[in-house]
């Protein structure tokens, strides 16, 4: 048969030995195969440039391309000759080959585009792998590489991909939510109403020995009441969507005065209408406190660890009592063995004396029972009389009150505050003198500094005060981590 198909003469049989004479036999059994070969090879190879081309601009797979080369061409290779013919092509031009799979074409809205890179570099890895995907996928990376990248199905990618296409980044933003039944619906609101039943009732009515309820003491009694075990990070999340919290109470900074708006109103209306030739006092006293190793914190090395004595032999013990003068921010102090009436009457001695010069002057304090006694008022009486104030030539004297139980508005508490920070807190005075050389030091500095620049209150290292050096309603002056 292969003879007769062949263009063999006799003399060729004669003349070609055995695998000559097969050899010819194959090559011309079928001519016309050969040649359409070719034709075919050729006529791809022409194409496989734009293929190439397009299967990079354009949302195609291979599949696609040779779906239309198939349908066009005389004499097509199957599917998979067509892909191999094509990776030989990519691989003698050195170039990457695209994905067989179909190639997703998304494009990111302008306004969408900051949001996606905030996703990006945010920590949770969920909003991380959905920008990461849908800007690849914008930039046209094939989803078989994004999947390796991001560690997710290519389902997963296609499926984010529709969801950004029909409702934005919103959509896409939606955390993933089960569904539940009715009846666990039901059993979680049953387990939360009986948790806030409980708090509202006193540990002690279930034999809990506790001022109030911890965590684990609701779980224990909810197991015995409900004969259900319920865990302690349950009951915190139960709690935390209903909008409790365990806090700490805070002590409130309040006076117990009746007369508190009409004394507060008194004191601001005389610091308003305060003329150049009247003085206002802030007066109180700081201590008494003991002369002792004192802690705080200090820079030190990091493996060094700083202790003082619990027990201590005192050095001796200070009270210094202060006036602040509030227009010139200045501080006149001295040290008493008490606090007592005596004490007040030569504070008001020395300041009488030392503000000799002025029209008038203003005491106020807070209402410990020296700062209000008899003796006291009769002092003030005495040196505002005619006769006392011609002999002496000094200014008339004001008593301005604080309200009861109103400290806070104590401006000096500020300044006590920023010393005792300064030049108390890590402190190891060796004596009385040398803590009082220390004070003393501490008041002239900064009475030095405020009297050369007073508009700078509080911008010095002595002026470091829990609140600026001025009257003010909202202040809290008295600050208990500093006294």
């Amino acid at each position: 048969m292969a003879f007769e198909r062949s263009a063999l003469t006799g003399n060729d049989i004669e003349r070609l030995s055995n695998a000559e004479l097969l050899v010819a036999l194959l090559q011309r059994s079928n001519p016309r195969t050969e040649l359409s070969r070719s034709d075919r090879y050729n006529a791809l190879a022409i194409q496989l440039e734009s293929i190439h081309t397009r299967l990079k601009a354009e949302p195609l797979s291979l599949i696609d391309v040779w779906s239309e080369y198939a349908a066009t061409a005389p004499t097509p290779y199957k599917y998979s000759q067509f892909v191999n013919r094509y990776s030989l092509w990519c691989k003698e031009r050195h170039l990457k080959r695209a994905a067989l799979n179909t190639r997703l074409s998304i494009v990111v809205n302008h306004n969408d585009l900051q949001t996606f890179r905030k996703w990006k570099l945010s920590n949770n890895r969920q909003l991380w792998e959905r920008a990461v995907a849908i800007l690849a996928i914008s930039n046209g990376d094939n989803v078989a590489s994004i999947s390796r990248k991001i560690e997710r199905s290519p389902q997963t990618i296609k499926k984010w991909c529709e969801i950004y296409a029909a409702g934005g980044f919103d959509q896409l933003s939606l955390p993933r939510t089960k569904a539940q039944s009715t009846k666990s619906l039901d059993d979680l609101k049953a387990k939360k109403d009986r948790l806030i039943k409980l708090i509202h009732e006193s540990p002690r009515l279930h034999d809990i020995n506790r001022a109030s309820w911890s965590l684990s003491a609701l779980a224990k009694v909810y197991e015995r009441l409900y004969g259900a075990s319920i865990s302690k990070s349950s009951i915190s999340e139960y709690f935390q969507a209903a909008g409790y919290k365990f806090k700490k109470a805070k002590k409130v900074l309040t006076s117990s005065d009746p007369e508190y708006r009409e004394k507060l109103s008194k004191i601001t209306q005389i610091l308003s209408e305060l003329t150049p030739n009247e003085k206002f006092f802030s007066i109180d006293e700081f201590g008494p406190f003991s002369v002792r190793v004192r802690g705080g914190v200090a820079l030190v090395p990091g493996d060094e660890i700083r202790t003082i004595p619990q027990r201590q032999k005192s050095k001796g013990s200070l009270i210094c009592t202060a006036a602040l003068e509030l227009s010139a921010n200045q501080v006149t102090h001295f040290y008493s063995s008490q606090k007592n009436t005596r004490e007040m009457i030569k504070l008001l001695t020395i300041l009488i004396q030392k503000y000799k010069c002025e029209r008038k002057i203003f005491f106020s304090w807070d209402t410990a029972s020296w700062h209000a006694s008899k003796a006291l008022y009769e002092k003030v009486e005495e040196v505002n009389s005619e006769k006392y104030r011609s002999n002496n030539m000094t200014p008339l004297v004001e008593l301005v009150p604080l309200p009861t139980g109103a400290q806070f508005l104590n401006v000096i508490e500020s300044v006590f505050s920023g010393m005792s920070k300064a030049i108390l807190h890590n402190s190891d005075y060796q004596s009385v003198d040398e803590c009082t050389m220390a004070i003393d030091r501490y008041f002239y500095e900064r009475n030095i500094t405020f009297t050369v620049n007073p508009r700078r209150a509080g911008k010095k290292i002595w002026g470091k005060e829990r609140t600026e050096a001025v009257f003010k309603e909202e202040n809290n002056c008295k600050d208990p981590n500093w006294r």
